[in-house]
């Protein structure tokens, strides 16, 4: 059973880590949790966060690449960071998806 916790506190010690110009996706920050079939509570926890909060929630898109309703600064914010996007709108994953290396948090 998960530990609800101990979970949202894995989804921000990950989102912290990624790096200026990139994005991850829900179900990759599940996955380096050690709980990768849980990527809606993923974007639970990241709609709760506070737009006060220094976390780079922006750089969290779905696994289309496709930006997080209601949140109409996140596409200015990644534009600032050289974030490509397609011609449909979506992030291109394929250029700017975080790839991490190391081993899980």
């Amino acid at each position: 059973m998960i530990d609800i916790n101990q979970f949202t506190t894995g989804v921000h010690n990950i989102v912290a880590q990624i790096p200026f110009g990139k994005v991850a996706t829900y179900g990759q920050i599940a996955w380096l949790t050690g709980w990768p079939n849980h990527s809606r509570l993923v974007g639970r926890i990241m709609s709760q966060i506070p737009s006060s909060s220094a976390l780079p929630c922006h750089r969290v898109v779905n696994s289309l690449g496709k930006l997080a309703s209601g949140f109409p600064e996140q596409r200015e914010r990644l534009l600032a960071e050289n974030v490509v996007f397609r011609p449909n709108g979506n992030v291109d994953l394929k250029i700017c998806q975080w790839q991490y290396m190391s081993e899980n948090p």
